[in-house]
């Protein structure tokens, strides 16, 4: 498996006479015009990213392939030979093919020649542009075409160094055999966050190359490595390779070993060695061990037939459960086009339980992923997802933030932007998953999973931003239209499967700056809506369509804003100058929506169905701070935003229901949680604090406080700390405390309507030192739920990385409550410049 050059050497067309030996000394000069120093070109690695083998191995036949270069230079540089010596003060020409050009200087302590055989002796020194040869003695036979160096046989090809006890080659056949082969390839290699990277150059030692006609090179006994080639940490063994320039290479008995330990056997492995750097076999094994999955072996099967298209199909058995089964498509057909399908799933057989029964939790899930820009402006995007249950997801995923997501989302659309307009054809489909199922007792009956999906398939939209028509005149008109058909399945309501919908909305604005001081911009809005179905009296679906005409008035006033400068002087002499810039903004919003008068009939398909009747105020002031220092550009250290609404009308035009959650658009406008469970007048006051002073740390924190409850119903913080360039902390605390009180119900009960539950949960996060840094590195994490008090989530990973290689180890653990309870042991063992050989993958990762 080696990448090697792409040419060798022509034989070449001597001019010359037979004359008697001659004596030179060191300082005489041959001349002649050759084939100038081969550029060879370093073609890109592009191994699939989850397969250490097929990185490894191309990272080594790559550096090969940069040897055998060096060995075609060696033989070029030994023609010079096949010259008739110089007189004593002169140089001496030989031409050659058309197709070759440059100078070569020879020196030698003597040189000479006896019949058909030309020597040089005595540090023999040969320079050809980049290249330099020495040795202790070269000959040449023009009878036979045979070259022989020998003697601390040494070639330097810009940054590549070789020594070679012995090299013989034939520049008519292209025969070659080369001893005792070794030297080092510095490689430039460019940062990248996934591999762990070394200065080192690449050392190498062969016993014999041995190089045939058509580009045909077998290497006996090669080892490769980039640590102290005295005390190597890794090395990777080839007893026999054979290698076709620009084609392939195969690799026979091959292993890699650590401490010279041998610990991966490949009885036959091949790889490419052109332009095609990918190619179809087997990847390397995954081995593993968990707490309920049991012993984990699997491998897989990567598949390149096309330069822009591959796939892997892979497989692993889990001792306790059964087996799970991965694939990844991936094609590029066109400039502008890209397709991803990726599959999970796994045939579970399930976890033993007390009574001797299994529950199996096995399903799968798929994604397809697809862009495309088209002519004429047009962009078509697919993001398909699709899960089986949130139960395999949560007793699977690899992580707690993916176990946790319970909500599926997908969508398909061909859009153009054109002179201000956009159309747009899409189908969009929701889908959230709301509880677990609950097996069977002998004193209860099974309870199945309960989820919601909402789709919008097919749908068109048109739509416009603001325009002006006269120039003079500011009024700006757009407007919103869309046809479709939408779809709701739950547990509570079944409409039909296809549910026909139209809306068309022209609007209006028209700023208005009355001086520099004060800005109103008020816009109006014409609503007309129509819905194939709607619900009756009973809440059923009725099958009679319903029809809503709704005028929209918004008055956004902006006062000016207030400013103050401070200037503060530094007390060391070699700070610059800072000045700061505080500025209080205030914000007054009314809106006005009239015309919904049959809100409890709409089927809740998305938010268009929960507009509502309102009259409201939104009022609110931010603060900021900003800094400047010097000449440079202000930045923004701090920001505090307090803003509240009041509804005018409690009741939304009827709409609010007592004693449950009302979710409308003049609700979750101001807060994404349900605080309306009767009458409101006041929504909760949001306050958010912002402080960004950049590098050290970073703070926000979200307040709600609820006059009608009289607390704070949700705080929200987020800290990132990096008081050192090594050392990083993040910690994140969400709590929600919006219980309904008795007062919430009209008239006023001594029972609250339900029970929301509180949600109380912590996550941090601590390390020092990163993914591919050298030396110790360490990362912590923990989640918490107060409430429960449950430690959702723990994960512990420590690494260290030396100039050559490095070693990972993680423990991580999940808790999810009855579904899964896992404990998880992974190692990696990270090889520099090459890859990643373990079960602790990169995506993985926590840093």
């Amino acid at each position: 498996m080696l990448l090697l050059l792409a040419h060798t050497a022509h034989p070449m067309f001597l001019e010359g006479q037979t004359k008697p030996v001659q004596s030179q000394t060191r300082h005489s000069v041959v001349t002649f015009q050759g084939t100038p120093s081969p550029s060879i070109p370093l073609y890109p690695v592009l191994g699939y990213p989850t397969a250490f083998i097929d990185r490894m191995l191309r990272m080594n036949l790559h550096s090969r392939a940069r040897i055998l270069s060096a060995l075609r230079s060696l033989v070029f540089l030994i023609a010079p030979l096949a010259a008739p010596p110089a007189p004593l003060a002169g140089a001496q020409q030989v031409r050659l093919p058309p197709s070759k050009s440059g100078i070569a200087e020879l020196e030698a302590k003597t040189q000479g020649r006896r019949g058909d055989i030309t020597t040089a002796d005595g540090d023999v020194d040969i320079r050809y542009g980049d290249t330099r040869l020495r040795a202790d003695h070269v000959e040449y036979n023009s009878k036979t075409f045979e070259a022989v160096a020998t003697g601390h046989v040494q070639l330097d090809y810009n940054n590549e160094h070789l020594e070679a006890d012995e090299a013989h080659y034939n520049v008519s056949t292209g025969h070659g055999v080369f001893h005792n082969v070794r030297g080092s390839v510095k490689i430039e290699r460019r940062p990248n966050p996934v591999i762990l990277i070394s200065d080192n150059p690449l050392y190498f030692k062969a016993r014999d190359v041995e190089r045939f006609a058509g580009d045909v090179y077998l290497i006996h006994r090669a080892w490769i490595t980039i640590c102290d080639p005295l005390h190597p940490k890794w090395q990777f063994y080839a007893p026999n390779a054979r290698i076709h320039l620009g084609k392939t290479v195969a690799l026979i008995n091959a292993n890699f070993r650590l401490f010279r330990v041998p610990l991966i056997w490949l009885p036959y492995a091949t790889a490419p060695a052109g332009r095609r750097v990918r190619q179809t076999g087997f990847l390397i094994p995954d081995i593993g061990q968990s707490s309920r999955k049991g012993f984990i072996f699997g491998d897989a099967f990567y598949l390149a037939p096309k330069p822009w298209m591959d796939a892997t199909i892979g497989a692993q058995f889990m001792s306790r459960r059964g087996v799970l089964e991965r694939g990844e498509f991936r094609a590029k057909p066109f400039e502008n086009t890209s397709i991803t399908y990726t599959y999970f799933g796994v045939d579970d057989r399930g976890l033993l339980n007390p009574d001797g029964t299994r529950s199996p939790q096995g399903g799968e899930q798929q994604r397809v992923e697809m862009q495309s820009l088209l002519r004429g402006g047009w962009r078509f995007v697919t993001d398909y997802n699709q899960l089986s249950s949130l139960t395999f997801r949560l007793a699977f995923a690899d992580s707690f933030g993916e176990a946790v997501n319970s909500e599926i989302r997908s969508a398909i659309f061909l859009t153009n932007n054109f002179r201000g307009f956009s159309l747009n054809f899409a189908s969009l489909n929701d889908k959230s998953f709301l509880t677990l199922p609950v097996a069977v007792t002998p004193t209860t009956p099974a309870i199945p999973a309960t989820s919601v999906a909402l789709r919008n398939s097919p749908e068109a939209r048109l739509g416009s931003v603001e325009q002006a028509p006269w120039r003079r005149v500011p009024v700006y008109f757009g407007f919103d239209a869309f046809a479709g058909v939408v779809s709701r399945s739950d547990e509570v309501i079944e409409p039909p499967d296809f549910v026909d919908r139209y809306e068309f909305a022209p609007r209006a604005t028209v700023p208005a700056h009355f001086g520099p001081w004060l800005g109103v911009t008020t816009s109006a809005a014409f609503r007309a809506t129509r819905y194939g179905d709607s619900l009756n009296s009973a809440g059923l679906v009725s099958g009679t369509s319903i029809s809503r005409r709704t005028g929209e008035i918004t008055v956004d006033l902006r006062p000016p804003a207030l400013e103050r400068f401070f200037d503060r002087a530094s007390l060391k002499k070699d700070k610059s100058h800072r000045r700061y810039k505080h500025t209080i903004e205030p914000a007054f919003t009314y809106r006005y929506v009239t015309g919904v008068n049959n809100f409890a009939d709409f089927i809740r398909f998305d938010s268009n169905a929960t507009i509502t009747d309102t009259n409201e105020i939104q009022y609110g002031f931010t603060q900021r701070l900003f800094l400047k220092e010097g000449d440079g550009q202000p930045e923004e250290l701090l920001s505090w935003s307090i803003f509240q609404k009041h509804y005018f009308d409690p009741t939304f035009g009827g709409a609010i229901v007592n004693g449950q959650r009302n979710v409308f658009q003049a609700l979750d406008s101001i807060t994404p949680f349900a605080f309306a469970f009767g009458p409101r007048n006041w929504s909760p006051i949001v306050s958010d604090i912002k402080l960004t002073p950049g590098g050290r740390y970073d703070v926000e924190q979200i307040l709600q406080y609820d006059p009608h409850n009289q607390r704070l119903v949700t705080i929200g913080t987020l800290l990132k700390v990096k008081p050192y360039r090594e050392f990083f902390a993040t910690i994140a605390h969400f709590r929600l405390d919006d219980n309904p009180s008795p007062s919430d119900v009209q008239p006023p009960s001594q029972v609250r309507p339900f029970q929301q539950p509180l949600s109380n949960q912590i996550r941090a996060l601590a390390g020092y030192g990163s993914e591919t840094r050298k030396g110790l590195n360490f990362t912590g994490g923990v989640g918490y739920d107060f409430t429960n008090k449950t430690l959702q989530n723990q994960i512990v990973q420590a690494s260290y990385n030396g100039s050559c290689c490095g070693l990972a180890v993680e423990y991580r653990r999940l808790n999810l409550g009855q579904v899964r309870t896992e404990n998880q042991f992974r190692i990696a063992f990270m090889i520099a410049n090459i890859g990643t050989f373990g079960n602790l993958r990169h995506h993985e990762k926590i840093y």
